[in-house]
């Protein structure tokens, strides 16, 4: 087994057959454009602020949505379609809930030629709907705990719109469940986040924080929010999933009543929790280099490409399928790329679609029992006798997947800083992009002064606690919590 570095194996002139992007230092909104694109993961629609989500940014979306629903069924919960129109008088019940979407609402307020007697909602999420179908469902003790998932889109009226960023209409799946104890709630959406946290982990190789919302930051009518926060190559933080705890609020507002084992009427108790095809938009941010989109194998869709170099020659094309065809039975998603063009147009197209490993074969490599395997994270090459092939590629995926996750950590706790003070603090978000770790007396003005001042926010109270003084950074009173703060898509 020979191991190649450092060696640029796409020539200039290849290079220019796929179209370049910009540098992701000089530019990185375009070049995060440029990569949306030139990846073929979305295309722009006659609609402002809606994406078309093309086979590529899909196909990674089945990925994520077919890992994500065998977890929650692992615990339990079960998928179900909920209406994707509110009316108002429903949305209208829970006083704070409305309130918080009401910029982002949709309406529909004609159907047909005729004026609806009530508007209908768009929904933008489906607390409402939810709530008022488990009035209806839930009797008895028995009838909990209510353990549900949907797998939908919503619609929330953006200003301001970037492909799987922040778009009016975006896929997304929430869980909504009901107990019968608020202990059981809390369990339950701990449980969740961690859930979450788990994937971006194990699957997306990303690296979060966990923690809770201040209540500025919290979900429209929770008692609670948690989320876990992930920070994206540019040093800016992403809200990468969240999961509330609504208690018995929303339950009162909708009337949901159960009677107990102890035959007493009682509320039950709500949580909430979902994630979004903005997980893709963290994947291109986190993981993504000058050359395009760069995939953990867990989550790509095709984890190996089969590269024939000297295609028309004899025998080369059979050789590469038989290649294909071995590593799909030992468990790989692999392609064959036979198309007419250049290898050196292949290679880059492959580096530009993230395609976590590339197998190439040709007529000296079938010559000496060998292929070249190359890491698309590293572009390390690697020649391997064909005996060995599938246990290679089995090794390097795990490796590729475990050295993402690594790098991005190294990233995140790199650009992860400490501010004592107020002065040393702006000076930090302003000049270092990333987390700034720093004490919080627990006051909303102090929360609207960073806001205003800095452009940052509270990203999340850390689980993890830790004491860097016993001042607030920014009015000096006694400091309750140690808060991460950033700079957030």
């Amino acid at each position: 087994m020979i191991i190649l570095k450092g060696a640029n194996f796409i020539m200039a002139n290849d290079k220019k057959l796929v179209a370049a992007i910009t540098d992701m230092e000089k530019d990185f909104p375009q070049w995060y454009t440029d990569v949306v694109k030139k990846a073929e993961l979305t295309d722009y629609s006659s609609v402002k602020g809606c994406m078309i989500i093309k086979p590529h940014g899909y196909a990674i979306w089945e990925r994520i949505q077919r890992t994500l629903d065998d977890k929650f069924k692992e615990t339990g919960h079960e998928n179900v379609y909920m209406p994707m129109f509110i009316p108002e008088s429903l949305l209208q019940k829970e006083k704070d809930h409305v309130e918080g979407f009401a910029p982002e609402v949709a309406w529909v307020t004609q159907g047909g030629n005729n004026e609806l007697q009530e508007r209908l909602c768009v929904r933008p999420t489906s607390e409402t709907l939810f709530c008022d179908h488990y009035k209806n469902i839930i009797h008895s003790y028995r009838d909990l705990p209510k353990l549900y998932n949907q797998w939908c889109s919503v619609v929330r009226w953006e200003k301001t719109t970037r492909p799987f960023l922040r778009t009016m209409e975006f896929l997304w799946q929430e869980g909504h469940t009901a107990h019968a104890t608020a202990e059981e709630s809390e369990a339950e959406t701990i449980k969740m986040l961690n859930i979450y946290a788990d994937f971006l982990r194990d699957t997306l190789a990303i690296p979060v924080i966990k923690g809770e919302k201040t209540e500025k930051e919290r979900f429209a009518g929770a008692k609670s929010t948690y989320t876990i926060e992930s920070l994206m190559h540019d040093g800016k933080a992403l809200q990468s999933g969240t999961s509330h705890n609504f208690g018995d609020g929303f339950a009162k507002a909708f009337d949901i009543q159960f009677t107990d084992k102890d035959n007493t009427l009682k509320h039950v108790y709500q949580t909430s929790w979902g994630m979004t095809t903005r997980m893709i938009g963290a994947i291109i941010m986190v993981h993504g280099d000058d050359n395009g989109l760069v995939l953990p194998p867990r989550i790509a869709p095709v984890q190996i490409m089969v590269v024939p170099i000297q295609q028309k020659k004899e025998g080369v094309l059979d050789k590469a399928f038989e290649l294909r065809d071995r590593l799909i039975k030992s468990g790989f998603s692999v392609k064959v790329d036979d198309s007419d063009k250049s290898p050196g147009w292949k290679f880059a197209d492959c580096e530009m679609r993230g395609i976590p490993l590339r197998v190439e074969i040709g007529p000296k490599d079938m010559e000496n029992n060998q292929a070249v395997l190359v890491r698309r994270d590293t572009h390390e090459k690697t020649v391997v006798s064909l005996d060995e092939l599938e246990a290679k590629a089995a090794e390097l995926l795990d490796t590729i997947q475990h050295d993402m996750l690594e790098k991005a950590r190294k990233h995140r706790d790199a650009h992860t800083y400490t501010a004592l003070g107020w002065d040393e603090f702006v000076e930090t978000i302003n000049t270092k992009p990333g987390f700034v770790k720093a004490m919080w007396c627990g006051c909303q003005e102090c929360e609207d002064k960073i806001k205003e001042v800095t452009g940052a926010t509270s990203r999340c109270m850390p689980f993890e606690q830790e004491t860097l003084s016993d001042k607030c950074v920014c009015c000096g009173k006694p400091a309750k919590k140690m808060v991460y703060w950033g700079r957030a898509y």
